[in-house]
């Protein structure tokens, strides 16, 4: 990247601020974007961020056992090794706290807060061409101008609330996960009826059974989960992430989920049935997110994956002990890890509870909600506080939410009616000048997020550091390669079993009327990260300068 320049200001006019570059968040995508715009190549650049401080989704998803599923050494930044060496971790797999102290520690070395917006909510942006800026507004009335726009507003961002009847009647008090008040919530004696069990219902279950007279959980879809094994790093092992930073690092970005480990050479078949037993067994007991690397094929071939899949729906039947609920929660409907895989603590166990009850939505729907709690064919169910663990509306909701506008009055929902458009999943034709981190069209949620926040950051910046260099004055993505972006990405996701999940948030289908479309891109981080650098290297190939 290029060295240090020294930062322009940002100059004011009529109540706007004009700047070279805005970034919408403040999570870590728009923390290391300010960074890198900001220090690397000296421009003027703000980062709006609705929310009063850093943390992007860890500062809305405060719910009961709100932890990361990638283990804590790897859900870092690994572009300062300065960093890295005065950072130290806790547990194996770092809670929503933790992760809030390592962002605002972040955010305090660099001393990125005096240039976040906080506060402030975007309702629209709107492209004007004469003058090649983008207009962005916000809730609160702030004009500011831009050439470049950057968003960081997260995956997983947009809550998603369905819309059963009854709601606004009913005299409780009602939560979504993420959105989750910052003093908490008190279940000490209530009632509470929880909707859901993705990896947030999976999580929080545990937590609000301790706590609660009774909870009662409304499964639509039942889930796979793998033990996190949840610990306190040993000393030996934080001696070991500082001394093998470099290899840590090596690791997690020639992998395709860009965690820190490799994915066995292994082919599943090929085992005996005993072998299969046995390794599986060694990986449910060592937890987490590389049970699924203990195979190559397990995500190809589903012969495969049934090996994998019938393993753990055994642990679930030997771990529940009512007969009925285990079958209820081993009933799965999809490959395992063709939805992200969730890794918990005590989740199945928590069914063996006096006070914990499973109730089967997909049998019997809930009908509606009442002033006194939840109804289904079967009746009511009353509760005190009910629990929205029903996810997002995935990739493309928090970008809508922003009100896009692009050339020739284009509004991106217009332009991804039909499911999202974009190249790379950095731009879309129609909308110079706007880069989009994680977004639909890259691997985003089938990885480690830090370690393709990263590689987005340094792509953009590059690509933002040649067209100044080079007197450019607009990019975008062109519309051909888009297209043809798209077919990629589609048969990336059906080379795989990924599209077999038919419920999964991966393909919208947590969204009554959102486009069945495979959003992420499936090809691997590694594969991805290649892809991209040699568009820069063929002068951004694709894209189109003016």
């Amino acid at each position: 990247m290029p060295d240090t320049m020294i930062q322009t200001a940002a100059p004011q006019s009529a109540g706007v601020t004009h700047l070279d570059a805005l970034i919408i968040g403040a999570g870590l995508s728009g923390m290391y974007q300010l960074l890198c715009l900001r220090d690397r190549l000296g421009l003027s650049v703000k980062a709006l961020e609705a929310g009063q401080g850093v943390g992007g989704t860890w500062y809305w998803n405060r719910y009961p056992g709100a932890r990361c599923d990638s283990e804590s050494h790897s859900y870092s930044f690994y572009f300062s090794d300065e960093l890295l060496q005065e950072w130290q971790w806790s547990e194996r797999y770092p809670g929503q706290a933790e992760i809030m102290r390592y962002m605002n520690f972040v955010a305090d070395k660099f001393d990125l807060k005096r240039d976040i917006r906080f506060g402030r909510r975007v309702n629209a942006a709107t492209y004007d061409e004469a003058a090649n800026l983008w207009r962005v507004s916000t809730e609160n009335g702030e004009q500011y101008t831009t050439k470049f726009l950057i968003t960081g507003v997260g995956c997983l961002s947009a809550a998603n609330i369905p819309a059963i009847p009854g709601l606004e009647t009913f005299k409780g008090e009602w939560y979504h996960t993420g959105s989750w008040p910052h003093d908490g919530v008190d279940f000490t004696g209530k009632r509470v009826g929880q909707i859901g069990t993705g990896s947030t219902g999976i999580q929080a279950a545990p937590v609000i059974a301790a706590q609660a007279a009774h909870l009662t959980v409304f499964q639509r879809t039942a889930n796979y989960s793998i033990p996190a094994r949840n610990a306190p790093l040993t000393d030996a092992f934080k001696a070991w992430t500082k001394t093998s930073a470099a290899e840590i690092r090596t690791t997690m970005q020639s992998t395709p989920n860009g965690h820190p480990f490799l994915i066995s050479p292994r082919l599943a078949l090929d085992s005996t049935p005993e072998e299969r037993e046995a390794l599986y067994e060694a990986a449910w007991d060592y937890g987490g997110l590389q049970f699924r690397a203990t195979y190559q094929d397990m995500m190809t071939n589903k012969a495969a994956n049934d090996t994998a899949a019938e393993f753990l729906k055994a642990k679930i039947r030997g771990i529940v002990k009512d007969p009925e609920t285990a079958r209820l929660l081993s009933d799965i409907d999809h490959p395992f890890a063709s939805k992200r895989p969730p890794v918990d603590t005590n989740y199945f166990e928590t069914y063996n509870r006096d006070n914990v009850a499973l109730v089967d939505v997909r049998a019997h729907p809930i009908q509606s909600i009442s002033e006194t709690g939840i109804v289904t064919d079967q009746g009511e169910y009353p509760v005190d506080i009910i629990v929205f663990a029903t996810g997002f509306d995935a990739m493309t909701g928090p970008l809508f939410k922003l009100n896009i506008t692009g050339r020739d009055g284009l509004a991106l929902t217009e332009a991804w009616s039909a499911g999202p458009r974009s190249y790379l999943g950095l731009q879309s034709a129609g909308f110079p000048n706007l880069f989009t981190i994680t977004g639909p069209g890259s691997p985003s949620v089938l990885c480690n997020m830090p370690v393709a926040i990263e590689q987005h950051v340094e792509w953009i910046t590059d690509c933002i550091a040649h067209m100044r260099a080079n007197g450019i004055e607009r990019i975008e993505a062109d519309a051909d390669a888009a297209e043809k972006w798209v077919e990629h990405t589609n048969e990336a996701a059906n080379a795989t079993l990924l599209p077999l999940a038919k419920h999964s948030w991966y393909l919208g289908a947590n969204v009554p009327g959102k486009p069945r479309v495979f959003m992420p891109y499936a090809g691997g981080m590694a594969r991805y990260r290649a892809i991209c650098a040699d568009v820069a290297a063929k002068g951004y190939e694709g894209f189109v300068f003016s």
